[in-house]
């Protein structure tokens, strides 16, 4: 895989790999250290890349504390799909894309759905590509309907 220039994208794949180890981790209640990216790694990666450390620290900070509510409106944009069906690297492109651009709303939600589209090409499947879009195309249309209730 080629490396992309652009600084957001990047920041935006870093981060959904730091979550993505995390996640696992959780779901698999692995101990502190095992298997995981080690900081080494994610130091290269650090220097060596070109990425908006601003857009990556943001969404990694503003990650855990917003997700409960995040998976609330997915299960309403996607009831036949419960949340623990749905594919780890998959769920956490549509929790950042919730994060970044409609709840935190650092960037404009239409790019942010084009940038989501972008990650699941590059990290899952065809049919992830159109259930992405198919849910955030859905959030953005109806907004005012999914976003109301979510400042509990």
């Amino acid at each position: 895989m080629q490396e992309k220039a652009d600084p957001r994208h990047n920041a935006r794949v870093l981060s959904l790999q730091l979550l993505f180890q995390e996640e696992f981790k959780e779901k698999h209640q692995l101990k502190q250290g095992a298997d995981q990216f080690s900081h080494q790694v994610v130091s290269e990666i650090d220097e060596e890349s070109n990425y908006n450390r601003e857009l990556k620290d943001s969404l990694i900070k503003n990650f855990e504390q917003n997700k409960e509510s995040i998976d609330k409106i997915i299960e309403k944009l996607a009831p036949e799909w419960p949340i623990a069906k749905i594919a780890t690297v998959d769920l956490i492109i549509l929790r950042l894309a919730i994060l970044e651009g409609f709840i935190l709303k650092i960037t404009p939600p239409k790019v942010v759905i084009n940038e989501a589209i972008e990650l699941s090409k590059e990290f899952s499947n065809e049919q992830t590509r159109k259930f992405v879009s198919g849910v955030l195309g859905n959030l953005y249309l109806n907004q005012n309907m999914y976003l109301k209730n979510n400042d509990e």
